[in-house]
This record gives structure tokens, C-alpha cells and sequence, in this order.
């Protein structure tokens, strides 16, 4: 099978549409970003790209600070007004009857219609052009309870989480393995 080859472009896909939570000098906002990830495990390191004309690009940078709050797909078109929607004309919580949710180490609010928040303090801003990276600390995870069993198991996939490849918005498919399953040895 022959492959066609493109200019170099954004097609590492899927991502999530990540909404992002930021504060600063009394002003809250929110805003969807798909560039972003994990960076390191020890310690526990993120980043999110944010073009600096963005109304939270300013925000953060201020105050060192933001919440990536992992969407469900039952709050995808919030997700997507906040993508295409500016803070500066409009209270995007509101708008979108979002929950602001106090955050337990930074002063941003988290969404709690989010099933996952995760809690970042700023370490460094990189210029890689049309983006400034913003790698950061996550100091904290902060997870819905509904999704913890009673040995405080996380089930991820009870989550209905979304995801966003090539402009498109999609829902989180079955599981079909886990790390390591092609090595494990089967139970006789």
C-alpha cells in the first residue's frame, strides 16, 4: 500500500481537547487547547501551547498558573465554544453553565463537570513560534469520585472521554489492550 506524503503539519492525532482553566487579577477564563501532553513522570511535567494573541495566553503567564481539565464527550460543544469563543467578549463558564470548582493548589478555578483536573504551576515559557509552550509542574490530579473504586482503582474508560484529530471531535472507543498485555504470559 503506497503512502502519499504531505507538507509537515499538526497530525499527530489523536489529542485532547483539553480545557484549560486560568486566572488572574480577579478575571477567570477558559479555553480549549489540543497542544498538549506529558513531558516527564519524575517529576510529574505537562505543557500547553498557546498562541500569545489568545485572551488566557496573558492570564498565564501573569499568574504561573492553570488547570487542564479533561473533557467528556457530554460537554463537547462547550468545549468547542470555548475553542472558538473569546473571554474577552464573554464569560465562557457562564455561558457554557460550567461550574467553577476551587482548585486544590493553585488559585484557578477547576471544571467540575470535568472527570479529570489536573493542577499546573509554570516553570518555564518557550517561543517556538506561532505557540509559546508553557511547561509546567503538575502539583496536583484531581480525579471525580465516581470513577475511583473501593480499592481506589481509576477507571478511565467509564470517563467517556473525548478526543480531537484533524479538526474533528471524537468519543473514546472500547479498550482493546493494556501496556504490557502482548508480553504477559496467560493464566493456565
Amino acid at each position: 500500500m503506497a503512502k502519499v506524503t504531505w507538507k509537515p503539519g499538526t497530525l499527530l492525532n489523536p489529542v485532547p481537547p483539553a480545557l484549560i482553566s486560568c486566572a488572574h487579577g480577579g478575571k477567570d477564563n477558559l479555553i480549549t487547547i489540543a497542544w498538549t501532553g506529558i513531558l516527564n513522570t519524575e517529576p510529574a511535567k505537562t505543557y500547553i501551547s498557546v498562541r500569545p494573541e489568545r485572551y488566557s495566553y496573558q492570564m498565564i503567564k501573569e499568574s504561573g498558573e492553570f488547570v487542564i481539565n479533561l473533557p467528556s464527550q457530554h460537554i463537547i460543544r462547550s468545549i468547542d465554544f470555548c475553542g472558538v469563543r473569546s473571554g474577552k467578549d464573554v464569560d465562557k463558564f457562564n455561558a457554557c453553565r460550567l461550574t467553577r470548582e476551587k482548585a486544590t493548589q493553585v488559585n484557578c478555578p477547576m471544571v467540575a463537570e470535568s472527570p479529570v483536573s489536573i493542577e499546573c504551576r509554570v516553570t518555564d515559557v518557550i517561543p517556538l513560534g506561532t505557540h509559546h509552550m508553557f511547561m509546567a509542574d503538575i502539583v496536583a490530579v484531581n480525579i471525580d469520585e465516581r470513577y475511583i473504586d473501593e480499592r481506589g482503582k481509576f477507571h478511565v474508560e467509564k470517563c467517556a472521554l473525548a478526543a480531537y484529530a484533524h479538526g474533528q471531535y471524537f468519543a473514546l472507543g472500547k479498550k482493546i489492550g493494556s501496556f504490557g498485555y502482548s508480553v504477559k504470559k496467560k493464566k493456565k
